[in-house]
């Protein structure tokens, strides 16, 4: 393996429940609740433009800044756990370690600056970066071009049924973390983990 693509939101981050609560308070605002059930069933996993055009039937452009400003706010390096940290930081000694994300690089890098990984990351692909959110392949196709490499070459590690779905449809290795949804959701993934840890990675990593 030449690198590894981690997913940020829930995966690498350890934010759900930040983004639940967020868009929450938008959701009300706009005059549309969402629960906890129906944003961990529904919405879990996508981009955040498809988040809103699939809560509230349309683009708001308004809703999306105001979501990015208050991530901001509350999320930073601690949501990012030390065994994270620390399994990223081994892995990038010896692969490629890229985020593919549909959150917008404007939350994801001062997160990553935070945790103190930021230097350990190769590349981001962000939601700035496609046309087409999870569970299209679009994100990882874009990593593995940019990277120079065939999907034999990378895995992947997803927490979500839509992010498994888009890194399978790119043809890689595909690990689904049990940290937003159940293992029943992830089972089209190839493996199934309760977390990024150092151990997790370290085998990944161990044919590089």
């Amino acid at each position: 393996m030449r690198a590894l693509l981690l997913d940020f939101n829930g995966t690498l981050s350890e934010d759900e429940p930040i983004l639940c609560g967020i868009f929450q308070e938008l959701f009300e605002e706009a005059g549309k609740p969402v629960t906890d059930e129906e944003y961990y069933a529904q919405l879990a996993g996508f981009a955040d433009r498809e988040i809103v055009r699939m809560w509230l039937g349309r683009d708001d452009t308004a809703i999306l800044e105001r979501k990015t400003e208050r991530y901001r706010k509350l999320a930073d390096g601690s949501t990012v756990s030390d065994e994270a940290r620390e399994a990223v930081r081994e892995a990038a000694k010896v692969v490629a370690v890229a985020i593919v994300s549909g959150s917008s690089r404007a939350e994801i890098e001062p997160v990553l600056q935070a945790a103190g990984i930021a230097d350990a990351i190769t590349l981001i692909v962000s939601e700035d970066d496609i046309q087409r959110s999870k569970p299209d392949p679009e994100g990882y196709l874009i990593a593995l071009q940019l990277l120079g490499l065939e999907p034999g070459d990378a895995a992947a590690v997803e927490d979500s049924e839509a992010g498994v779905a888009a890194a399978k449809a790119a043809g890689l290795h595909t690990v689904g973390v049990t940290t937003t949804q159940s293992a029943e959701r992830l089972s089209h993934a190839d493996e199934l983990a309760d977390s990024v840890d150092r151990d997790l990675i370290a085998r990944l990593v161990s044919n590089a």
